[in-house]
């Protein structure tokens, strides 16, 4: 399913995102960048060490990375050029800015990609599995976010990576629901 907004075609897909063509995957990294599990781990482990090497030259010039924020990095092995690694925040029952934090997550990646002159970028669900951030609750809240960011950001597509149909299926109701 997809949508455009502007100039930027929106596109919902199932699939692996370490294995998408594009020129950046968002990592749903943590706030160290040290790795970790889910996609933060697929990512690390299919891009190889050379990630790992330049989040450990972040964190040594600027320390950890606040949720909200996004850095670039190469992708290592991986097909893509560029990981974008932003860090989503943890689901606390939504009184605590978590729509807030997870919409900067959203917008700084794109952000990102467009200082880098980057096109295509791929996202996973950033904050869904570990963190704890209700599926149904964040698609909207990313989708919302892409559709008011992409305009003059010079992105061509922007693909959210959903690893299970159940997430892709909530992921159309909510583009479906975007006027």
């Amino acid at each position: 399913m997809e949508k455009i907004f502007g100039n930027t075609r929106l596109r919902l897909v199932q699939g692996d995102i370490t294995q998408e063509e594009v020129d950046a995957v968002v990592n749903a990294a943590n706030s160290s960048l040290m790795g970790g599990g889910g996609v933060d781990g697929a990512i690390h482990g299919a891009g190889g060490p050379a990630i790992l090497d330049a989040c450990k030259a972040i964190r040594a010039e600027r320390g950890k990375l606040p949720a909200g924020e996004a850095v670039a990095t190469t992708a290592g092995a991986m097909k893509a050029k560029k990981v974008i690694h932003t860090v989503g925040p943890i689901w606390r029952g939504g009184g605590a800015g978590e729509a807030a934090t997870l919409a900067s997550a959203y917008r700084r990646s794109l952000e990102v990609a467009s200082e880098e002159g980057l096109r295509t970028v791929a996202f996973p669900s950033i904050s869904t599995g570990a963190y704890g951030y209700p599926i149904d609750q964040a698609a909207a809240v990313a989708l919302e976010t892409v559709k008011e960011t992409v305009e003059g950001t010079g992105l061509e597509e922007v693909r959210f990576v959903l690893f299970s149909d159940a997430d892709l299926q909530v992921y159309k109701q909510a583009l479906e629901a975007l006027a």
